[in-house]
């Protein structure tokens, strides 16, 4: 049984839950405490009180902390990886990338800690200088979501501590292994107790603990719209700082002059790799009329070749839907895409494989308009359409015309238009020639509408969230 992490001890739960492996429904991963808000609210209080040492101690040593931790991470990269595809459902590939990401996360925001810097000008007055310093927000509380189970958690985690700050970690209830390796990992790397807190349990429970209790200075958030929504309302209520990452309906436009193996390659990696559990997914195809023929048909093509079957097989392509919940959720739009009038051009099939899971055929679907439920609503799985348009013009119109705006993209050999896509896009991240899905952890993060809200996430411009800016006049 897997215990919860509260103020330097590693601490029985009040109950416990099964973590069932997606792609075996009878193998049970292991048994992870659950925290009441009882539970919660002492590793509040654990926070609280260990954030000041925290944070007034030496740059080296928090650097040095964090380093390693990314190196002990990069070093276990195959056993974890290996695990987040047993837990999650990604193919062994996409996991054991996840967690190399998640090590160079930690060790970027190790050197980090020591790239701390302020400004310094003269007053408008006479004989008096004025800095510009950061600190530590305080205490932090991140609620995590399912679909990222080790890298996500580490762009919220290492900028939150780089910077000073103490943490209460909420891990979604999905994937508890990954989020209790991470912090095995974290304490081995000698953090000082109080300063890093780990609590597995129910949102009802924990998350509205976090989320409510006033010694908690900073939520981050990364999950669906309307539990952000509620996040946001809460800790607004009570002038905590918040930042929320939330759904997307991302656009792959593509347009006559594409080279077509490049498209189809884009809209493939995009739509249904990790599959489709992305909130930077490309649910949404974009093509021109000239080149819509001969990308239907190649997509076709290429999607009856991938293979769809047991996360941790050689040749699986696609792994299991996380959950039988998610899975009902997937094979219900299907239904909603073919009640709307969409053709299902193939996939969107259950399929038996030699363990029981939770497996589905990526599903593509033609003859689609914007205004349909499956081209607005975010589905989260392998499910894409595509919408068939005249020219450059009405693609741009269409990929704009939604509530959100995280990631789109273009497939053009035009310097013209993917000039005016990256200006015009109405997205927080804008991709030319590649798929919507892939990200860099350097460079900031987010998006524009409902899919964002707050301060960008990632690379040095995580420091606006996980910092207070403070302003010192000095009289000579």
């Amino acid at each position: 049984m897997k215990k919860n992490y509260i103020a330097g001890n590693w601490t029985e739960g009040v109950d416990y839950i099964n973590n069932i492996n997606p792609s075996d429904l009878s193998d049970v991963i292991g048994q992870f405490a659950q925290a009441d808000i009882n539970q919660t609210n002492m590793a509040i209080d654990s926070a609280s009180a260990a954030l000041k040492e925290w944070s007034d101690s030496p740059l080296q040593f928090r650097s040095d902390i964090l380093d390693k931790v990314g190196n002990n991470i990069l070093s276990r990269s195959q056993e974890l990886g290996m695990l987040l595809s047993r837990e999650e459902g990604k193919t062994a590939a996409e996991g054991i990338g996840e967690v190399i990401r998640a090590g160079h996360i930690f060790k970027f925001f190790g050197a980090e800690v020591l790239r701390q810097k302020g400004d310094f000008f003269n007053s408008t007055r006479p004989g008096i200088d004025v800095s510009i310093s950061r600190s530590a927000v305080g205490v932090v509380g991140l609620i995590l979501p399912w679909n990222f189970p080790i890298s996500i958690p580490a762009w919220k985690i290492a900028p939150a501590l780089a910077f000073g700050n103490s943490v209460v970690f909420k891990p979604a209830q999905l994937v508890p292994a990954l989020a209790h390796a991470l912090t095995e990992i974290i304490v081995e790397s000698g953090i000082p107790p109080g300063v890093f807190n780990l609590v597995m349990g129910k949102g009802a429970d924990v998350g509205d603990t976090i989320t409510n209790n006033h010694k908690v200075n900073a939520i981050s958030f990364t999950g669906s719209v309307s539990t952000g929504r509620k996040v946001a309302q809460s800790a607004v209520s009570r002038m905590a700082k918040v930042q929320l990452e939330m759904g997307g309906k991302n656009p792959l436009i593509v347009l006559d002059d594409a080279d077509l193996d490049r498209a189809t390659d884009c809209a493939i990696q995009g739509a249904f790799y990790s599959t489709g559990q992305r909130c930077t997914a490309s649910s949404r195809l974009i093509v021109t009329d000239g080149i819509y023929s001969k990308f239907i048909k190649q997509m076709k093509e290429k999607i009856t070749n991938l293979r769809t079957d047991h996360a941790l097989k050689k040749e699986t392509d696609i792994g299991p839907v996380v959950d039988q919940r998610q899975l009902e959720q997937d094979l219900s739009y299907i239904e909603i895409g073919k009640s709307e009038g969409a053709s299902l051009f193939c996939g969107g099939e259950r399929v038996a494989r030699e363990t029981e899971g939770n497996f589905l055929t990526p599903a593509l679907f033609i003859d689609t308009h914007n205004n349909m439920r499956i081209n607005q609503e975010e589905i989260f799985g392998p499910i894409a359409s595509v919408i068939k348009v005249k020219n450059y013009d009405e693609a741009l119109n269409i990929a704009n015309d939604t509530e959100f705006g995280l990631s789109a993209g273009i497939v053009t050999n035009s310097l013209k238009h993917a000039t005016h896509f990256k200006r015009h896009s109405q997205s927080g991240i804008a991709q030319v020639n590649l798929p919507t899905a892939g990200v860099d952890y350097h460079v900031p993060f987010g998006g524009t509408k409902s899919s964002s809200y707050g301060a960008r996430e990632q690379g040095q411009y995580a420091k606006e969230f996980y910092t207070t800016v403070k302003t010192s006049y000095t009289a000579s």
